[in-house]
Order: structure tokens, then C-alpha cells, then sequence
């Protein structure tokens, strides 16, 4: 690329011939007369040198020195000046902005060399700042990456971290897990233009079809399908027509695309133009973001493997039918923790003889651990329940149990024994929170006592209800009346007005109260789906005395 150099010389003999010497030595030229016409050019035109003269028709050399740096601090300068010039005002040009001084007469191999020598040093100049810039934009797109919560984030982060670094449009994408659709974003910092997408209609079929050819390493994008393997492990560097990746970059000349993979999993990428990556250290630093994209995306790829896992778990744990018992009507819900939370929630509901145990509980924590931990509670309750154990032993039994095998765990459980003939219910509780008892004159909690499962402490007496007839039991984890935008004791209180009058049918009674909390729990919060804790709810209504059982689970 061909250099610029401004000579500023009030002279025009003067200006003519420096400027005859670079011009011969492969330099452009630009002129300027004066002093306003030196800043004028500065501000416009950019050079990459200033020779100036110390005495300019309308401006101190000097002065006009200060005011260059003041438009460009990069731009070295150099003053040439007659023999005449006290050695003091050469200093002063030298302390007040200028790179080099040269003095009349002056010889052409002496100007041309100490020009090349001030330019090489201003490239290096400008070379280390910018490395020095791109480093700075590399370290802080690994930042958000690192911490982005979903896919879309981080790869949206990733296209914005890329595209201040190399000063054009920039597209990350990635494949999911199967290794067939792809997810993407794509930022243009000249337009602040930002674009990304989820699976659009119609992928699934594709999928299908590059599932049954064995093609692991092909992508999905709109209507395209595109290739992102086979990659090896590790960073792949290619550089591809433009036409392959119009639908995603669109560009004039080739694109730079930069693949990592993590073990065997589907690759990262990310794509610019090839014109954006021409320093020596654009690739570096482009394989270094594309590596941290890799990783990152693994690392949410394993969370929701896990994630789904103990879903899956707690799902196949819950109970898949609820008993149908004449006298009483009976309905639960479970719903999910957000995408950021596995929970350990559970309920149970296990004919014993002509009596129903209900038992709700939440373990401790969040994690596959804690959902497993559930696992072996609901089954060792329902294990001392069939062996006719009254409830309070029920709850020493399983604590007994969790102080020998599961020390480092804690869980609230509440226990209700109901009989459907009498509608007297045995109630035992674990530290749980207390069931909310609902009749025709309104709402109450039934207050139960009992340490937590994991203390070892004494465990009081069953408590005794007997429900009205259409009186109906509230069970419920605290995920329903509990966030970090509402204490527990303003959760309990709005759950009591909400369900102070309970539809006839208790599936709608469920679906109203979970459906009013949850979004009073997020209506400041953007994404109304992402519920931190996971909710058990189950609610039993007495109808009217009868001995009579059939069905069950």
C-alpha cells in the first residue's frame, strides 16, 4: 500500500523539491502552503507523515506542530528547518510534538532514510495498537460468551465481539446437538444491523433427510443446507466463496470461516470477509474466539443434556395416573424449574386399603443429584406406607434413612392420610410448608409442625382435620409462593386470596392459580417463561361419604 506524506512548506521551490525526492522514491505526495492548509489536510486526507517547516507564512511551526498532534497523536512529524535555528528552538520542536528534526541543506538519502526509518516506526506503532485493540474487543467477547445463558446469547455475543474486532459483518453460528440445525447471528457494525434465528418450518424434513445419509457435520440455515464438516478437533481455518454463505454473510469476495470443535461434537463457526482479516494476527485472533465459542457452546450443550436428564427423571418418578376415588376429586401439576434450574420437587399419591396417602416434598438444591435424591425419598415413603406405618413413623423412618445414607441432604416433606368414607385426614409434616385448607368461609393454612428430614430431632404427633363436605386441601411446593421478587410470607398471604373461592373443577382451580403467580413472579421480568424454582401442587376436594374405591396407580 502506497504511503502518504504531507510536505508543508510555505516555499513552493522548497515543497517541490522534497516532494520530486519522495515522489521518485514511490511516495504520494500531498501539498500544503500554509499552515491552515496543513490541518485542513491532516483532518481530510489522513497522512501517514508530516514534513514540516518550522517557519510556515501564517503559523508558527511549532505551534502548528501541537495543533497536528491534536487531530492525529499518531502521526509522527517531522520538522525540517535552516541551519540558522538556534539549537534551543530545535529542542523546543522536539519537546512540543515532533519526531525528528532535520536541518539545511539537506541530503536526499538522508531525508528518505530518516522518512522510512519514522514510518516503520509509526507501522509498528499502529500494528501494536491495534493488536493491542483487538486483543481488548477478544478479551471482552470471551467475557460474554462465558457468561451468556442460552445459545442465541452467546452466539449473538459472539458476533458482536468479532465484528469490533475486525471492523466488518461478522455471522457465528453453530449446530445443535443432534448436528443438523443450526442456530446463528450475525451483526454489521457499519449499520448496527443484529439478525439471528431459532429452526424455522420446514427443517425438520431436512433433518430427516441428512439424518438417513449419515451426515453429522451439515447445518440447516433457511433454505440452504450448509456444510460445516467434516471438521477435526480443535480450530480449522478455510477460506470459501461467497456464494456458499450469501444467505448468511452476504459479501463481495471470499469469507474467512474459522471452525472449532470440542471432542466429537457438532463445530462452532464463525464467518467474516476475508478483506476484514488481513493483518498477520487476524487469524490468531479469530481461531482464539472461535475456539472460546466451541467451548462455550459445549458447555451449554451438557448443561441442557443434564438438564433434560433429570427431567426426564423427575418426570418418570412423578406419578403417571392419578387414582380415581369415589368421594374424592384429585388434581396435580409439576411444573419444570426454568432453563437455568433443576429442581427436586415431587408429589405422590398412593392408595393404602380404603385410605389415600398424599405426600408432597421438595429436596434441597438443584441438580440431577437433587432429583435423584427425590427419587429415593418418594420411594422409601411409599415403601414405609405400604408396610402400615402411621405417618408420624413414616417421617422418622425416612429421616432415620437419610441420616445414615444421605447425610449431606436435607428435604421437607408434608404427609396427608385421607379417608374418603369419613373426610378426616391425618396430617404429618417435615418442615414442609402447611397445607391450605378450603371451605365455604374462605381459606386457611392448617398448621402443622415438624422438623426438617436430615435434622435429627424429635418428630411430634400426627395432626387431625375432617373436612366439610366440598371441602377441599391445598399441598404445594415453594416455588409457587416464593421468588426473589416476593418474600415467603407475601407469597402465602396472595395464595390464600387467589384461592379463597376454588373453581368446581380443580384442573382449572390448579391451572388459574399457577397461571396468576407465575406471572405475577415475572410481570417485571422479560422472560416470563424462565421460573427459577420448580412447582408440585396437588389439591383434593371431599365430595360426600362413601366407602366405595375403585382404580388407582
Amino acid at each position: 500500500m502506497v504511503e502518504h506524506i504531507l510536505v508543508a512548506d510555505g516555499i513552493e521551490a522548497d515543497r517541490a523539491v522534497v516532494g520530486g525526492w519522495l515522489e521518485y522514491a514511490g511516495y504520494q505526495v500531498i501539498h500544503a502552503r500554509t499552515g491552515k492548509e496543513t490541518l485542513e489536510a491532516v483532518d481530510a486526507r489522513h497522512p501517514d507523515l508530516v514534513l514540516l517547516d518550522v517557519q510556515m507564512p501564517d503559523m508558527d511551526g511549532f505551534e502548528l506542530c501541537e495543533r497536528i498532534k491534536a487531530l492525529s497523536a499518531v502521526t509522527p512529524v517531522i520538522h525540517l528547518a535552516a541551519s540558522a535555528v538556534p539549537l534551543r528552538d530545535r529542542t523546543q520542536g522536539l519537546t512540543r510534538g515532533a519526531d525528528g528534526y532535520l536541518t539545511e541543506p539537506i541530503e536526499p538519502e538522508l531525508l528518505l532514510a530518516t522518512v522510512n526509518a519514522t514510518l516503520r516506526y509509526a507501522r509498528a506503532r499502529r500494528h501494536a495498537e491495534r493488536l493491542a485493540g483487538k486483543l481488548a474487543d477478544l478479551s471482552d467477547a470471551t467475557l460474554a460468551v462465558n457468561t451468556a445463558a442460552t445459545l442465541d446469547d452467546l452466539l449473538l455475543a459472539a458476533a458482536r465481539g468479532a465484528s469490533r474486532m475486525f471492523a466488518a459483518p461478522v455471522t457465528a453460528l453453530a449446530a445443535d446437538a443432534g448436528g443438523i440445525a443450526v442456530r446463528y447471528a450475525t451483526c454489521d457494525p457499519s449499520t448496527g444491523h443484529e439478525a439471528g434465528t431459532r429452526e424455522a418450518a420446514g427443517q425438520e424434513v431436512r433433518r430427516q433427510e441428512a439424518a438417513r445419509q449419515g451426515v453429522m457435520g451439515h447445518a440447516v440455515v433457511g433454505d440452504a443446507a450448509v456444510s460445516l464438516g467434516p471438521v477435526a478437533r480443535g480450530v480449522t481455518m478455510r477460506t470459501e466463496p461467497a456464494r456458499d454463505w450469501a444467505n448468511l454473510l452476504p459479501q463481495s469476495g471470499p469469507v474467512r470461516l474459522a471452525l472449532a470443535r470440542v471432542q466429537s461434537r457438532p463445530p462452532a463457526a464463525l464467518l467474516v470477509g476475508t478483506q476484514a482479516t488481513t493483518e498477520d494476527e487476524d487469524p490468531h485472533v479469530l481461531s482464539q474466539l472461535s475456539q472460546t465459542v466451541a467451548l462455550a457452546v459445549e458447555g451449554l450443550r451438557s448443561f441442557d443434556e443434564e438438564r433434560r436428564i433429570a427431567l426426564t427423571l423427575q418426570r418418570s418418578l412423578l406419578p403417571r395416573d392419578l387414582p380415581a376415588i369415589r368421594g374424592l376429586d384429585l388434581a396435580a401439576r409439576y411444573v419444570p424449574a426454568g432453563t437455568e434450574e433443576i429442581g427436586g420437587d415431587f408429589y405422590e399419591l398412593l392408595e393404602i386399603g380404603d385410605r389415600l396417602l398424599v405426600a408432597v416434598g421438595d429436596v434441597m438444591g438443584h441438580s440431577l443429584h437433587a432429583a435423584t435424591v427425590m427419587g429415593e425419598i418418594r420411594h422409601a415413603v411409599r415403601a414405609y406406607a405400604s408396610e402400615g406405618h402411621p405417618l408420624s413413623e413414616i417421617l422418622r423412618q425416612v429421616n432415620r434413612l437419610m441420616l445414615s445414607l444421605l447425610p449431606q441432604e436435607l428435604a421437607t416433606v408434608a404427609l396427608l392420610l385421607v379417608d374418603p368414607a369419613t373426610g378426616e385426614v391425618t396430617l404429618a409434616n417435615a418442615g414442609h410448608l402447611p397445607p391450605l385448607l378450603i371451605t365455604d368461609g374462605g381459606a386457611e393454612y392448617v398448621d402443622v409442625p415438624g422438623p426438617i428430614l436430615g435434622a435429627d430431632l424429635d418428630r411430634p404427633a400426627e395432626s387431625r382435620v375432617t373436612l366439610p363436605p366440598g371441602g377441599t386441601l391445598l399441598l404445594f411446593t415453594d416455588g409457587l409462593v416464593e421468588d426473589h421478587r416476593r418474600d415467603l410470607l407475601d407469597g402465602l398471604a396472595r395464595l390464600r386470596e387467589l384461592a379463597a373461592t376454588a373453581e368446581p373443577d380443580l384442573d382449572v382451580f390448579c391451572d388459574r392459580l399457577l397461571g396468576t403467580l407465575m406471572r405475577e413472579d415475572h410481570e417485571d421480568h422479560e422472560d416470563h417463561e424462565d421460573h427459577e424454582d420448580d412447582v408440585a401442587v396437588v389439591v383434593l376436594r371431599w365430595n360426600a361419604p362413601c366407602r366405595e374405591m375403585s382404580g388407582g396407580s
